[in-house]
């Protein structure tokens, strides 16, 4: 549970989320990619914002190894710990929202729980959940950063998928399977449709 400072006072700035906007020529929003580890997500996150870069949009991608190399370089892999995780990142992404950046996340995020506790910091429409799904037997052949290998030698504990649950999204706003049976352009395509469908994009491609 997020806790506030002794003695913290919030201070309203003058220059607004809209403001922000106004001048990014966009909306911001959270792009919470969710999935197995070896699904996709960081593919796919570091795509859309490769395109929407190219359109002129303020982008940010959090990935889920990277903010373990600073931000939350003391957390483990226990299940309190992936909580602590995933709410110094929601926490991260919806100061970002107030920045007018569109932040992409790629973050495991097995537990509905967590997830949902992040959804309610933010307004529902700021909020897109994107699913890569992806069966596990192509995630470890995969085996991308041989996890799979170390956590079936038990040599990594609480691995999702193989010794701690996956909790499969039921209610995402997007469901992308990332298995290879789609293209990343037609999935990256998909994306774009529901970022315009919420206006939170007013800028076409190639403009």
């Amino acid at each position: 549970m997020s806790k506030i400072s002794n003695n913290a006072v919030w201070h309203n700035a003058t220059v607004t989320r809209e403001r922000r906007e106004q001048l990014n020529g966009h909306k911001s929003a959270i792009l919470w990619f969710t999935g197995l580890s070896g699904s996709g997500k960081s593919t796919l996150a570091h795509s859309i914002e490769e395109r929407l870069h190219q359109m002129g949009c303020k982008t940010f991608v959090f990935d889920g190894d990277n903010v373990r190399h600073g931000l939350c370089g003391d957390l483990g892999f226990s299940d309190n710990d992936r909580k602590e995780n995933l709410r110094r990142i929601g926490e991260m992404v919806k100061l970002f929202l107030e920045a007018g950046t569109i932040s992409l996340t790629a973050f495991i995020s097995p537990f509905k729980e967590d997830l949902a506790r992040i959804r309610a910091m933010v307004p529902a429409d700021d909020f897109v959940e994107i699913y890569c799904r992806c069966p596990i037997s192509v995630c470890e052949a995969r085996d991308v950063k041989g996890l799979y290998k170390k956590a079936r030698a038990g040599e990594i504990p609480h691995f999702t998928g193989i010794s701690s649950p996956y909790e499969e999204p039921e209610n995402a706003d997007l469901v992308v399977d990332t298995d290879g049976s789609v293209g990343l352009d037609e999935t990256v395509a998909k994306i774009l449709a529901v970022l315009r469908e919420r206006d939170i994009l007013k800028i076409e491609p190639g403009e």
